[in-house]
């Protein structure tokens, strides 16, 4: 906006914002190939060169001096590329790590050990902060940025210890319309392609694991089905050197059976009969393949068709890796010890008679904890400003609780201390992730947020006052462009007040973020913090760290900080009655509606137990309702519960709401080429999730690059140059 002329590299035929530039300043298109020092030049050459645009400055300017701006086209991945990471030994050294509790792998990430937890178990933990979201578009509204942005304004301008704690992407979405999960532009965790691609090999742990328990379950049933109790109890306790004894496993499942023996051979025909014999009922197998690949042929297989297997064919499918409930296991796991009961506990499926068959009966969750004994430590990665990051974990908030791990959170607090701060993440708008990282994670963890960041786009506001439906991969329609503050304020007082109302339910004190677009006016900027404050947020403020980094985000950091001063009057939402008041108190219906099959399962599982289990409903993101079409905050609906399932070793009962399914549902891959750029305009970059959305920024902005000492008091810490 100060310029006299503005160069613009590389940028095609882009369309520059109006807000962007002076009316009377000069705009030159120069090409891509030139180098952003070299097209100054020739701008600066050809203005003096050309009489008329020579006259133009001079006419204007009477000491011959005028300012030029450069301004070029890069991506994404551009900007992590050209950013150099701190190497992670430096970092963890920073943040008060022993290089014995470290695990590198690579130059720029590192697993944790555990034994941190028990060195730090006396220090104080720091404020917990959580980022939510009010109902997205398709497109998503930036929570992940919000968050990079946050942390980075606290710890590289305020010289505060932060941390942001973020979940592990599925290459699912990576692969397909959203993109990865690193953020974008200045406010990102860098390097992205480590970050999006395999990182350390969790899922890859979670999928080994998983699948060795599907093939577990197939592999009973067949010598189940084909061998007498005499040989299945000699293939299950082998004679080994002469001696024939029960592992601590099946220890465990004779206590079950009531049976109190432990010399196997005194067991009596009728015990062997129930010690070998699951007797799985094929069509009530609730354990699915996985595979971390959008694969949509593979949502529904027949198995069992080999002349090797003996009949025994039966239909089973594949869900997405992230929603196996080991996912979740291994975000709620709070110690080795505790991942390794959930994992015994998980129910595989039911028995003839009507009885659970859990992984621990089937003999395998021992080899299972194996496969995940590296996993359950959280990988350190950093910002693009230097600020560390945990990734961990990484479950759908839609099928599952949609939040990063409790272990990645706790060791966070620890070592940022009493006046550092943790950021950590829901999925989706606050009416899913918000509401199960308060009833599921804290009840898990223990742990006591002090603060919500609601994120707000003014895009998604519109589309909640009434604006036309958003769709990935198409134009944006025009109320989406300019500015239209009816849309903009019916969106506040429906969906943005209903997010914060959630909020206060749990009595945490919540600060609006405003994710500022580029084709945001300032009247609707203006208009949606004014309301979001008249609807109960302590504060509201713009955010624009996705073009400037944590200096974007030093208003939401001061707020944030401001609001942790206040009283938190933390409760959970439900002690009784848990899918009523989840319906009613969060989504505004009228009512539930349970269906036969759901009403049985109900009185199933609480005769199975489980009755005290948190719920986890199974909804869409796109409306606070069941519909995804219904968008604001619906009232007078009838919720409708199709089904209810469990993920007891995970530690809740999940409802399946409406016409959701437990499958993942496979995004619609693209192609990208050179000329593949053309059709992404329509994603904002304001919330840039992909590897490759294109957008502007100015060559002068400085990224610092600071660390912190958790060993030395903060007066004394001193930024990395």
């Amino acid at each position: 906006m100060q310029a006299d002329a503005v160069v613009l590299l590389g940028a095609g035929n882009m369309e520059v914002p109006p807000t962007w530039i002076r009316p009377e300043a000069l705009i030159i298109h120069c090409e891509p190939a030139l180098k952003p020092g070299v097209a100054t030049c020739v701008a600066f050459d050809l203005i003096n060169k050309q009489p008329h645009l020579s006259f133009l400055f001079w006419k204007t300017k009477s000491d011959h001096n005028y300012m030029l701006c450069c301004v070029f086209w890069v991506s994404d991945i551009e900007i992590s590329r050209a950013q150099t990471p701190k190497p992670v030994d430096q970092l963890a050294e920073e943040i008060g790590l022993l290089p014995e509790e470290l695990e590198a792998y690579g130059r720029n990430k590192a697993k944790v050990q555990l034994s941190l937890l028990d060195r730090l178990h006396s220090q104080p933990d720091g404020n917990y902060v959580l980022v939510a979201g009010i109902t997205p578009t398709p497109l998503g509204e930036g929570k992940s940025t919000v968050t990079i942005g946050l942390v980075q304004a606290l710890s590289a301008h305020l010289k505060l210890n932060s941390f942001a704690c973020l979940r592990q992407p599925s290459q699912g979405p990576t692969f397909g319309v959203k993109g990865g999960a690193a953020g974008g532009g200045y406010a990102q965790v860098i390097p992205m392609e480590e970050f999006n691609l395999h990182l350390t090999g969790d899922i890859h742990a979670i999928t080994a694991a998983n699948n060795l328990v599907a093939a577990a379950i197939d592999a009973r049933m067949l010598h189940e089905a084909t061998q007498s109790d005499k040989a299945l109890f000699n293939r299950l306790v082998p004679t080994v050197n002469g001696v024939r004894t029960f592992s601590p496993i099946q220890i465990s499942r004779l206590r079950r059976l009531g049976i109190s023996k432990t010399e196997p051979t005194s067991l009596t025909p009728q015990e062997v009969s129930a010690f070998v014999r699951l007797d799985l009922d094929p069509s009530k197998i609730t354990w699915q393949r996985v595979l971390d690949t959008n694969d949509r042929f593979l949502r529904k297989i027949t198995v069992g068709q080999a002349s090797t297997e003996k009949g025994q064919i039966r239909e089973t499918g594949f869900d997405i890796a992230v929603a196996s409930e080991i996912m979740a296991i291994l975000a709620l796991s709070d110690s080795l010890k505790d991942m390794k009961d959930r994992l015994a506990h998980m129910v595989v499926g039911t028995s003839r008679s009507g009885g659970p068959v859990t992984a621990e009966d089937l003999g395998v969750s021992g080899a299972v904890a194996v496969l995940m004994k590296d996993a359950i430590k959280p990988t350190l990665m950093q910002t693009l400003e230097g600020t560390p990051v945990f990734v961990h974990a990484g479950p759908f908030a839609n099928i599952a609780h949609g939040n990063s791990s409790v272990l990645a959170d706790k060791l966070a607090l620890k070592l940022v201390g009493r006046d550092g701060f943790v950021v950590t993440e829901a999925g989706f708008g606050a009416d899913i992730g918000m509401e199960k990282f308060f009833n599921i994670k804290c009840r898990a963890s223990g742990l006591r947020p002090n603060v919500v960041v609601l994120v707000a786009t003014v895009r998604a506001l519109k589309m909640h006052g009434g604006g036309p439906n958003v769709s990935a991969g198409a134009p944006l329609p025009r109320e989406y462009i300019n500015e239209n503050l009816s849309l903009v304020a019916g969106g506040c007082h429906s969906n943005l007040k209903k997010q914060i109302q959630i909020a206060h339910l749990f009595g945490v004190p919540v600060v609006v973020a405003l994710n500022v677009f580029k084709t945001d006016t300032r009247a609707e900027i203006d208009l949606v913090c004014q309301i979001a404050k008249t609807c109960g947020a302590s504060d509201a403020v713009p955010c624009h760290h996705w073009s400037q980094g944590g200096r974007g985000c030093l208003e939401l950091a001061q707020a944030v900080k401001e609001a942790t001063r206040r009283p938190s009057n933390f409760q959970f939402l439900y002690p009784t009655e848990k899918i009523r008041t989840i319906a009613q108190k969060v989504y505004g219906a009228n009512d539930m509606e349970l269906s036969p099959e759901a009403k049985s399962k109900i009185d199933y599982y609480n005769q199975q137990g489980y009755g005290s289990l948190p719920i986890c409903m199974a909804k869409t993101h796109l409306s606070l309702s069941h519909m995804a079409d219904k968008k604001g905050a619906p009232t007078g609906f009838i919720l409708p519960i199709r089904d209810i399932r469990a993920s007891v070793g995970a530690g809740f009962i999940y409802p399946l709401v409406g016409t959701v399914s437990a499958l993942f549902r496979v995004n619609r891959p693209v192609t990208m080429s050179r000329a593949g750029r053309k059709r992404l305009p329509a994603v904002s970059p304001a919330c840039p999730r992909g590897l490759r959305l294109p957008f502007f920024y100015v060559a002068s902005v400085h990224i610092p690059k600071p660390g912190f000492d958790l060993l030395r008091p903060l007066e004394e810490r001193q930024p990395l140059n």
